[in-house]
């Protein structure tokens, strides 16, 4: 049974911040509230005041341009049922088609999936492959942050308590670049990543180099990451078995994963090796054939 609490249903955003700021500690917000009524439902928060984004225009659209620009509200159904976003960022489809049920996918939103911060979130990896940044207004105005620097531990980011996450711009891709996510759980769906891995990779014009290359892996730290060290080794080098296999073997040793009652550590190290080698390789194969599936 969930604790009292007012309901509030700003048309704004402005309004929906100055809400916040009335409110304070005592306020959540609410999107699609898959995960905010379960926490209300089990006690782990306690808001006195639920504030619903449902009402602000424009929340919920998604633009594909030059680049990509994808409203807070926008549903995991919408990202997954979106046909140009099936090209290039089809790894943010992969991402969005295996979050919880449809009846989840059919409310649940990306503002949402990110702002709650877990670590083995399915569309975050995706987002960090893709160079994503995130848009926040407040009182103050707004500011756009990388989403590799949004996180900061399990559950906690670098929004403020009156900020709005209210949209994500993914920039355009350059030629020859092709994206993939592989998502590794006890079943296909309904299930927390034991592992998930996204990657981009742009090659060059003769198809044998590589220009630039992102790796994302989601549930081996206390927030998604990137794989940095795995990118430089990668990035300017012969695009050979070898190379993929040791930029891998590289972002194996950059996760930082944990023994729970999912895995071992040492199990999702070695998880990440092997998921890290047939996502690049997707992608390559997604570059040579033009097509969405390798």
């Amino acid at each position: 049974m969930l604790s009292p609490f007012d309901y509030h249903e700003p048309s704004t955003l402005n309004e929906a911040i100055t809400l916040l700021e009335r409110y304070g500690d005592d306020a959540r917000l609410l999107a699609g509230g898959t995960d905010l009524l379960i926490a209300m439902e089990r006690r782990k928060v306690h808001p006195r005041h639920v504030i619903s984004l449902l009402m602000i225009p424009g929340l919920d659209h998604l633009h594909v341009d030059e680049g990509i620009t994808i409203g807070a509200l926008v549903t995991h159904r919408q990202l997954e049922c979106t046909s140009e976003l099936q090209g290039l960022a089809v790894a943010l489809v992969e991402g969005a088609c295996v979050i919880g049920g449809r009846q989840v996918r059919n409310v649940a939103t990306i503002g949402g999936n990110i702002c709650n911060a877990s670590p083995a979130a399915d569309t975050v990896a995706p987002l960090l492959a893709l160079d994503a940044h995130v848009r926040l207004v407040g009182p103050d105005g707004q500011r756009v942050v990388p989403l590799d620097q949004f996180f900061t531990g399990p559950g906690q980011t670098v929004l403020a308590a009156t900020e709005v996450l209210t949209s994500i711009h993914i920039p355009p891709f350059g030629a020859h670049t092709a994206t993939s996510f592989i998502k590794f759980g006890r079943r296909k769906a309904m299930e927390i990543s034991i592992v998930c891995v996204a990657s981009s990779v742009s090659l060059s014009a003769d198809g044998h180099t590589v220009d630039d290359v992102r790796i994302a892996l989601g549930a081996v730290a206390p927030t998604p990451i990137r794989a940095y060290k795995a990118e430089a080794f990668l990035r300017g080098s012969a695009l050979t078995t070898d190379a993929i296999r040791e930029a891998a073997r590289i972002a194996s040793s950059e996760a930082r994963p944990i023994d729970d009652v999912r895995a071992s550590a040492e199990y999702r190290r070695m998880l990440v090796a092997s998921l890290v080698e047939r996502a690049i390789q997707r992608s390559v194969e997604r570059i040579h054939t033009g097509g969405e599936e390798g």
